[in-house]
């Protein structure tokens, strides 16, 4: 239940925290400037935009050049949820995105301008929602709370690649904030175009949906309005492709995971003790990249003893459901990836717990988001070198961040940096990675004396 009160739920109020525009810069310098190889993701989505751009759903000859397809009736069709392969297609008409069996092995400028549009805006979107909303419960988190959010936790490090989790976030995030405003209709529509992105965002659908009704049967019934036109376009979707409405493009992904993928449901299993480990403390755990979410769990609790009972469990019932579809997937990480990126979609929610707690326990939490920006930021900066050079990181981040300064230019936290876009300005990537660590320790800087002179 989202609440044990039957009272509506208070209005939200929205307010700008201080110095937006340039946090929201800073953040874009941080997260949006670096330049990964393609990957599995790219190909999947990017090939279907190709195709879609040229009138047809398969991508047969583009789709030969990764892992991640779908295969039916003779064809290959990209394995993800379609919106965003749909939503790329300007971008890829813009830059002349050619064929992944002609993309080189390093990065391009076409390929990162693409993943400006269909990760990058979603970020500095998402970053400026959860920076108002934050603003408007606790004066003075905003600009702190936006900045944690897109710098200290994964959520900067899959904006920069094909990843559809930073999307999602932002359309349930943009969800919930619509149905707390009043606007459930609206709600409906944004989180019916939500499972066009993300299959398991069904998980905040419900959520928000049980939040809606908090307001009346009246409420509920126009939130399930609004969800039609995006469940009727996927239904469209599918069966132009699959044969049938209900039928995703998961039921026959390519055989390299179909096993995997068709046991359990859809992959998910129960809880599993090493998963819950790997997620949480292991070398790319959250709790390890991103320290200040413990503090931020506890921060919903603070939340609801000033009166936002049911928002707070809302944020709780999202947080420790995306918990849940981490420990039992078969693949936790889902491949290579800088951190268990599923859990993603549920960041800016757990991320609201940060406003009460920047002003009630300054100093902790200037640390701990300090910690958090420093390791996530680096983790930015190296995860794709790591993956495909180490198989990702021995201990953690924290191991070659420590022997940096001993090893200087020759450690492999440096041989890991990739290539930036920062590059085209004459920096090296040693002079990238250092304006990518100053821009996020400035925004956070900035962010914090805020947070002093109203706290």
């Amino acid at each position: 239940m989202i609440s044990s009160g039957h009272s509506r739920p208070a209005a939200l109020r929205l307010a700008r925290p201080r110095h937006e525009l340039l946090l929201l810069a800073l953040v874009a310098v941080t997260a949006l400037t670096v330049m990964q190889p393609s990957g599995a993701q790219d190909i999947s989505r990017l090939c279907a935009g190709r195709a879609i751009a040229h009138g047809h759903l398969h991508a047969d000859s583009c789709l030969s050049a990764g892992s991640d397809f779908a295969a039916f009736g003779g064809h290959r069709y990209t394995d993800k949820a379609p919106a965003l392969s749909f939503f790329a297609v300007p971008a890829v008409e813009i830059v002349q995105l050619p064929s992944a069996l002609a993309w080189p092995k390093a990065p391009t400028v076409r390929l990162w301008g693409v993943r400006l549009w269909t990760g990058g805006i979603f970020l500095i979107a998402c970053a400026l929602l959860v920076g108002r909303v934050a603003e408007g419960l606790v004066a003075g988190s905003g600009g702190a709370t936006l900045v944690v959010f897109a710098t200290g936790t994964l959520a900067g490090s899959l904006a920069a690649v094909d990843f559809d989790e930073v999307p999602a976030a932002t359309l349930g995030f943009a969800a919930f904030v619509l149905a707390w405003r009043g606007r459930p209709g609206l709600a409906g529509l944004v989180a019916g175009a939500l499972v066009l992105v993300e299959y398991q965002a069904a998980l905040v659908v419900v959520a928000v949906g049980a939040y809606a009704a908090l307001a009346g049967a009246r409420a509920l019934g126009r939130y399930a309005a609004g969800l039609v036109p995006g469940l009727a376009l996927l239904g469209l979707y599918d069966t132009i492709a699959f044969g049938s409405p209900l039928h995703l493009s998961y039921r026959y992904v390519g055989a390299q995971f179909a096993a995997q993928q068709a046991s359990g449901f859809f992959g998910i299993h129960a809880p599993r003790g090493h998963a819950v480990e790997a997620v949480l403390v292991g070398s790319r755990g959250l709790l390890v990249d991103a320290p200040i979410l413990a503090l931020a769990a506890f921060g919903l609790l603070l939340l609801a003893r000033r009166g936002h009972r049911a928002e707070a469990a809302l944020c709780t019932v999202v947080t420790i459901g995306y918990l849940v579809l981490e420990f039992g997937y078969f693949d936790p990480f889902g491949g290579d990836a800088p951190g268990p990126r599923f859990f993603a979609p549920a960041l800016p929610f757990l991320a609201l717990g940060l406003a009460p707690v920047f002003t009630r326990f300054r100093p902790a939490a200037a640390a701990l988001a300090l910690l958090s920006v420093i390791s996530s930021t680096a983790v930015l900066l190296t995860w794709f070198g790591a993956a495909n050079t180490a198989g990702h990181y021995r201990w953690s981040v924290w191991r070659e961040l420590l022997l940096l300064p001993v090893h200087g230019a020759s450690s492999e936290l440096a041989g890991w940096a990739p290539k930036s876009i920062l590059g085209e300005l004459g920096l090296g990537p040693l002079g990238a990675m250092a304006v990518v660590f100053a821009a996020a320790l400035a925004a956070l800087t900035l962010a914090l004396r805020d947070v002093r002179a109203r706290g």
